[in-house]
């Protein structure tokens, strides 16, 4: 059984990481809790998160610090960054947020099925990635042990052709999910993630 991912709140009040968690309470996922920008850079360095929900106005490092050393960090440049403020925050803040690498952004009190089917899609894509990439391993792995003195070619690709189809029918319900939402960024990554299917299958493809 994978392990469920995780979501990383990061949040200086108590109640609005308690509000947050209620949120997400009914997805399959962990959620990290972090009450400073330092705290969240602290966890990042050893556990892998599938979405960062970042709260914007922090003491010390706030949320736009905090993001730029997030994304100029190799291991977790490419988490998703949804970012939370307060609707009254400068007219500039939403400019700013996705200047510092964010993916989206919700005013408080945001519509929690909103977020909710946010986190949902990007949770999604990221156990879809996850997926993809053990899969891959396992396609150069057989392919490099078993082929060349299995002599059962046809079996051995067959295996790892019906794993990348389960993967390539998954991925058309997220873009569906996507395509229904209108939401950019979501867009982006499903397509960033379809291309990576369709460059597995030709591989495929091309053993025959």
């Amino acid at each position: 059984m994978p392990d469920r991912a995780r979501v990383l709140l990061v949040d200086d009040r108590e109640e609005n990481l308690i509000a947050l968690e209620a949120i997400l309470s009914s997805l399959d996922v962990v959620p990290i809790r972090a009450r400073s920008g330092e705290e969240a850079l602290k966890a990042l360095l050893s556990t892998d998160f599938a979405l960062i929900l970042l709260d914007v106005r922090m003491p010390g490092m706030d949320g736009f610090e905090t993001a730029a050393h997030i994304k100029r960090r190799e291991r977790t440049r490419n988490i998703p960054i949804i970012f939370l403020t307060v609707v009254d925050s400068a007219p500039d803040y939403a400019f700013r947020g996705y200047a510092a690498g964010a993916v989206d952004y919700l005013t408080k009190p945001f519509d929690p099925w909103v977020l909710r089917a946010k986190v949902a899609v990007f949770v999604e894509l990221y156990t879809m990635n996850r997926r993809l990439t053990e899969q891959a391993a396992l396609l150069r792995e057989r392919l490099s042990n078993e082929l060349p003195g299995s002599g059962d070619h046809a079996s051995v690709l067959a295996e790892l052709a019906g794993r990348v189809t389960a993967v390539e029918d998954e991925l058309r319900r997220v873009r569906e999910l996507a395509d229904k939402s209108g939401d950019a960024p979501l867009n982006g990554a499903v397509t960033e993630l379809n291309e990576r299917v369709a460059h597995l299958r030709a591989g495929f493809d091309a053993l025959g």
